[in-house]
């Protein structure tokens, strides 16, 4: 056991408008599993790479420990995959991989097929298995679960609750919640680190919210109060020196008494006025200390529209490939409005072709930007003039500045602005290019693009991956709040039991 211990810490990007990180400081052990929260763009996957040494810094960074970070770069996927493990750990031992592939489920088949035909959920294991193969190492874990079903991440959650000596970055709560015994959390103003999982981590926040909330309205209202005190102290010294200037000034001294008498009263009144404006303004100073760290979430908005018919979709015995190649089979779907319809099963078992099905019969062939599936047997049938607002699991395709985006799609710059905002959209995070955005800040672009769709139907295909916790709370709320019929497909576990009104199993 050893301790990671980082001191003054202080790190910006060259050319950006201010610091990821500044004057942080906190201690880690290398035992702990380690689970870090964050907004998206915050630094997190920005403080795993000052780890790997991969920036120049100010502060120090001081571990006995070496780092290894996940997910690994493979530079040519068409090999097999024991020489992709060769070519990333040339020491590796055969039969550690092998007991580690035993834990996570999977077959030693795998080692001679390419890389490129694994899943994602096989790619993942398998790099996972390579990772906690080296001793002494403490490991870098950047978000494991995106794209990932749901039975995989339950094998990945049990198989991370039997290590120890890593950082996890997901935003996956049912996940973190079962394989993490602390957290680090990236708040607004400064880092913290606190023992527990998630769950624990989010109650102690809630209750230090509201202890903040609490405190700020006490606040607001003795402020008020100072605040009129000090007016009318102000009034009575600004009367009694009007009093003292009226005052003539005659040889009688009972004349020249009273003024002196009132000078001396106005001279008291006026230093009450400035002793009750520093008070007033120490309390204000306080105030601004309070709500440091509280998130504010702001509701968001859809405009779900409602069909002449209550039946939006119909599948009946559908056949769906693409070429020769039959993905579905004998598929049957019925989706009425008012229905949040998931769609689960293993990655690779069709879920994102029947999507792409569905909305093949409402594209004009001219306006398809995605590669649709063939519907070689069945039939889909979709009222007229239905409207479909569709979220795609890909952000490759995102380029340029928001107004380009906005203008390109025919969107309302200042609403989409303005939702982005509410998703926790710094103002400087428009002037930069959308390719250069997290992750998590590209999907928020596409969310964004669909929530200001009037639509009939929603279809979101993995919409969360890379999304902070925060707005998957915010998104689920909207959704609760506005109960738009929609198609999903999605791998949160928690966010599908908070939102489905039906789970089809594939």
């Amino acid at each position: 056991m050893s301790q990671i211990n980082v001191n003054n810490l202080t790190f910006y990007y060259e050319g950006s408008y201010d610091n990821i990180f500044e004057n942080v400081s906190f201690q880690l052990n290398t035992d702990w599993k380690l689970g870090f929260i964050g907004r998206n763009g915050k630094g997190k996957t920005t403080f795993l790479n000052l780890l790997m040494g991969k920036y120049e810094y100010k502060g120090k960074i001081s571990a006995s420990v070496m780092f290894d970070y996940f997910p690994f770069e493979i530079k040519d996927k068409e090999k097999n995959t024991i020489d992709v493990i060769e070519e990333i750990y040339p020491e590796y031992e055969f039969w550690k991989i092998c007991r580690e592939l035993n834990f996570l489920q999977m077959d030693a088949d795998i080692f001679y097929r390419p890389f490129y035909t694994l899943s994602n959920g096989e790619q993942t294991k398998v790099l996972l298995a390579l990772l906690f193969t080296k001793e002494n190492h403490f490991l870098l874990i950047d978000e494991p679960t995106n794209h990932l079903d749901i039975d995989t991440r339950e094998i990945l959650k049990r198989y991370l609750n039997n290590k120890k000596g890593f950082i996890l970055i997901s935003h996956d709560r049912f996940f973190m919640d079962g394989c993490v015994d602390h957290v680090l959390v990236i708040n607004k103003t400064d880092i913290e680190v606190q023992q527990g999982n998630f769950s624990s981590w989010w109650e102690n926040k809630k209750r230090q919210d509201s202890y903040e909330l609490n405190e700020n309205e006490k606040l607001k209202k003795n402020i008020y109060r100072l605040t009129q005190a000090a007016k009318t102290t102000g009034q009575w010294a600004d009367h009694v020196e009007n009093t003292k200037l009226g005052t003539k000034s005659f040889k009688n001294g009972q004349h020249i008494a009273n003024r002196d008498y009132i000078g001396e009263k106005s001279r008291r009144m006026q230093m009450r006025r400035k002793n009750l404006e520093k008070r007033k303004q120490k309390e204000i100073e306080e105030k601004s200390e309070l709500l440091k760290n509280f998130e504010t979430v702001e509701d968001l908005k859809i405009i779900p529209l409602k069909h002449y018919k209550e039946k939006l979709v119909c599948m009946e015995d559908c056949i769906i490939a693409y070429g020769e190649k039959e993905i579905i089979k004998n598929f049957n779907l019925e989706v009425n409005q008012g229905d949040r319809i998931f769609l689960k099963g293993k990655n690779g078992c069709g879920k994102s072709s029947i999507i792409k099905a569905i909305m093949q019969s409402t594209v004009e062939e001219t306006e398809k930007k995605y590669i649709f599936p063939t519907l070689k047997n069945g039939h889909i049938e979709i009222p007229n003039q239905m409207i479909i607002s569709y979220c795609s699991q890909d952000t490759s395709m995102l380029h340029g500045t928001i107004k380009e985006y906005t203008a390109e799609n025919s969107i309302d710059e200042t609403l989409f602005m303005t939702i982005l905002r509410k998703l926790d959209f710094s103002r400087v995070q428009f002037e930069k290019r959308i390719e250069d955005y997290s992750g998590g800040q590209k999907k928020k672009v596409l969310l964004a693009g669909s929530l200001l769709k009037k639509s009939h139907l929603y279809i979101w295909d993995e919409p969360l991956n890379f999304i902070d916790v925060f707005s998957r709370m915010q998104i689920e709320e909207l959704i609760l709040k506005f109960k738009p019929t929609m198609i999903l497909v999605e791998h949160d576990k928690m966010f599908m039991e908070h939102v489905a009104t039906k789970i089809v199993e594939l």
